[in-house]
């Protein structure tokens, strides 16, 4: 998968200003490979992607899903409680300057909201959008724990004593919902796994 010319078609459908797409995809580049992202990386989105490719027709605006994606976690600082906010701040400025609608844009930017909390959305093309960001947590258990390494390479600013607290807080969150995934295409795909590898996480914290 090659996210750079998927970004390019994507805003392609937007401007033909090629010099305005590459420093756009520039940005992103830049800010999903700093130093201390081991998992909210290039990687991240082009696994999301390849989720979302297999539930494409049922995403009635994928051009808007799409641009989420990649804005999403343009903003990563670990100890930031706000880089969703500051992410959908982000993509509004750049996304402006494409010419995409303001409808566009505030459904974008609630999309990128919407991966704070991760709370079932009225809106379907968000939900798949919030199950493809956690897919991972539905993987092959071995999968699993390379993901939690990483988060905890992400982390490593805070200690064990503050980290295991605060990690087991966000895991117990997630077992309590009634259901991680929102559609029925990942619930079934990845729920029974998700649960089995999340309560296993907590054993081991």
């Amino acid at each position: 998968m090659n996210l750079r010319d998927q970004f390019e078609q994507l805003c392609l459908l937007f401007t033909n200003d090629l010099g305005l797409i590459g420093s756009l995809w520039k940005e992103i580049e830049t800010k999903y490979t700093e130093k201390g992202r081991h998992y909210h990386n290039l990687l991240h989105l082009e696994n999301m992607f390849r989720e979302l490719d297999a539930v494409k027709s049922n995403i009635s605006d994928f051009s808007t899903v799409s641009f989420s994606v990649f804005y999403h976690d343009i903003i990563y600082n670990a100890s930031s409680k706000s880089n969703e906010e500051k992410s959908a701040l982000k993509a509004v400025e750049r996304l402006s300057e494409l010419g995409l609608h303001q409808g566009d844009l505030t459904i974008i930017s609630d999309q990128i909201l919407a991966t704070k909390l991760h709370q079932k959305s009225e809106d379907q093309n968000t939900n798949y959008l919030l199950d493809a960001d956690l897919s991972i947590l539905g993987k092959d258990f071995e999968s699993y724990l390379a993901y939690t390494r990483m988060i905890r390479k992400e982390y490593s600013i805070y200690p064990d004593l503050l980290y295991k607290p605060g990690r087991k807080k966000v895991l117990k969150h997630f077992l309590e919902l009634n259901s991680i995934f929102k559609t029925d295409y990942f619930k079934e795909k990845y729920e029974v796994q998700a649960k089995s590898n999340i309560a296993a996480e907590i054993q081991l914290l």
